[in-house]
């Protein structure tokens, strides 16, 4: 890796701030200490910041060389945890029971911290301001809007904004990036079918929620294959179908809950009114009725090509061959750093973390979640060589 040794010496604090935060996980709109912990950093080192933005966030201020005349770039890091109980035997293992950072983002946040403390130590590397928000809640319930509401681009305005995402699903020494779209919007839905219970021996004096419910599960997996350009990519998946209570009562009612995943932002309103057409139309032939209730979660990460072009030249010259670059890294997974993205151009990618010799190739999300740190000074890096070339 070609990080420079200023970061390289960076590597030891970067682990320790991790760490940190690793063993005092917090879920979103909850993370007092974190933000605390962030706040004192910065601080100690100077750099003027706000906190108590949409609850628990912060935004640090760092100025260049020439901050009234150069080009504003944000960096974005995301701080909370997920409620999961950590199966993890390690000396930082989470100290808070049923809590656990199992998706990287302490990661980001000690990269982000790297990022804060190296540009205020050399402001003559780059001109302009570069502002680093270090956001609340991408689990949910989402803090990225909330802070672009109460004004996080503005005060001075922000041109472009970057960030990334430990990803093992990529190995340590790559980076996915590329413009367009890289993660899916996400939506959620739940659907109460109201049938008419009784007695399993009589059906004929029923309207059986669990029929109907199960006809609607198999209809709304056709969505997909028969309303969706095949050169499109969607994915509506059935999570949750509870109904009955016993082996001979037919149910009264059948509850089904489940997500929508897309990238091409014209699909939100098809499946959505597909998905309510499906359910009217089984319920209506059946005698049932529904509630359906839908939720439009985070729209689609879509990059913008100039920055995924910066990011991408960047990590080229950050990452050695053979790895490297990534470019077909698109997932289904969704992140609400897509708000920021609408709001302004900018480009959000992944940063490698695997290393199954370590055994740190766990998925994202799993109780045994982990990444190799090295990640954390190759992330630094990346930021600050962004950095260097947008704010010349």
């Amino acid at each position: 890796m070609a990080v420079r040794s200023a970061i390289r010496n960076l590597q030891r604090q970067l682990q320790a701030w991790r760490r940190d935060f690793h063993r005092f996980p917090e879920l979103g709109f909850q993370e007092k200490r974190t933000a605390q912990k962030i706040s004192e950093y910065l601080t100690a080192w100077g750099i003027p910041h706000t906190t108590g933005i949409a609850h628990t966030g912060i935004v640090a201020t760092i100025y260049g060389q020439d901050s009234t005349g150069g080009k504003v770039l944000a960096i974005r890091a995301d701080m909370d945890a997920l409620p999961i109980q950590e199966a993890n035997l390690i000396d930082y293992r989470s100290q808070i029971d049923g809590l656990m950072h199992a998706c990287g983002h302490d990661g980001h946040t000690a990269i982000a911290l790297g990022t804060a403390y190296y540009l205020s130590q050399n402001r003559h590397s780059f001109r302009g301001t570069v502002k680093i928000i270090f956001q609340p809640a991408e689990e949910g319930p989402g803090g990225a809007k909330p802070m672009i509401e109460a004004g996080v681009l503005h005060d001075p305005d922000v041109e472009a904004i970057i960030g990334l995402h430990l990803w093992n699903n990529l190995p340590i020494g790559t980076v996915g990036v590329r413009s367009g779209a890289l993660m899916a919007a996400v939506e959620l839905f739940d659907c109460q079918i109201q049938g008419r219970g009784g007695h399993g021996a009589i059906p004929q004096q029923t309207v059986d929620a669990v029929l109907v419910g199960a006809q609607v599960v198999n209809a709304l997996h056709t969505i997909v294959s028969r309303n969706v350009d095949p050169l499109d990519s969607a994915v509506i998946s059935i999570g949750r179908f509870q109904a009955g209570s016993a082996h001979n009562v037919i149910a009264d009612t059948a509850e089904i809950g489940g997500t929508v995943r897309y990238f091409n932002p014209d699909l939100s309103e098809l499946l959505s009114s597909r998905i309510e057409e499906v359910i009217k139309g089984i319920c209506f032939a059946h005698g049932a009725t529904y509630n359906l209730n839908y939720r439009r979660l985070y729209p689609a990460v879509i990059n913008h090509e100039a920055i995924a072009n910066l990011v991408k030249t960047v990590a080229e010259s950050v990452n050695e061959p053979p790895l490297g670059i990534v470019p077909e890294c698109l997932t289904m997974g969704g992140e609400d750093m897509s708000y920021f993205l609408q709001a302004v151009p900018g480009c959000y990618f992944f940063l490698g973390s695997a290393n199954p010799d370590k055994a740190l190739n766990y998925p994202h999300h799993h109780p045994r979640f982990d990444f190799d740190e090295t990640a954390l000074g190759t992330g630094v890096e990346i930021f600050v060589r962004c950095v260097e070339q947008f704010c010349q």
